[in-house]
């Protein structure tokens, strides 16, 4: 993902990818930031109703459901505060043990995988590890 994606797009990856959130990369395709799923989700959610949760009542159902679809025009580069997290970072021949010490230190639930000149390959996320821990069988 990129500064100047849509926000409606952001959303839409993170959905169907089952993202906790994402890997904002510069023009070289290296990973800068991470974009966690809250944030998003907090740009998508008009400040009026932020501030009085009340208000959310007063809106029907039908129009309730696709509130995020007034945000087309904001990009990534919108929800980017200064308080936004580094990627947590490491180069494709990690092993399921580098990965799951370096999220549990980090407390992290998205890792960028980077190849050898640093540029974004892929992403891990904790659902994935978790699943391929649970999966893996220790050598009879």
């Amino acid at each position: 993902m990129t500064r100047d994606d849509s926000i409606a797009h952001a959303i839409q990856v993170m959905a169907l990818g089952r993202l906790p959130g994402l890997i904002v990369v510069d023009e070289e395709q290296r990973p800068r930031l991470v974009l966690p799923g809250t944030q998003v989700l907090r740009l998508a959610v008009p400040v009026a109703y932020q501030e009085d949760p009340a208000l959310t009542r007063t809106v029907d159902e039908a129009h309730a459901d696709v509130f995020w679809h007034e945000i087309r025009d904001m990009r990534v580069g919108d929800c980017l505060g200064t308080h936004t997290p580094r990627p947590v970072i490491v180069k494709s021949s990690a092993t399921l043990l580098e990965l799951a010490t370096l999220m549990a230190r980090q407390r992290s639930p998205l890792v960028a995988v980077v190849d050898d000149a640093g540029l974004l390959t892929g992403a891990v996320i904790l659902d994935r590890l978790l699943s391929a821990l649970a999966l893996t069988r220790p050598d009879d």
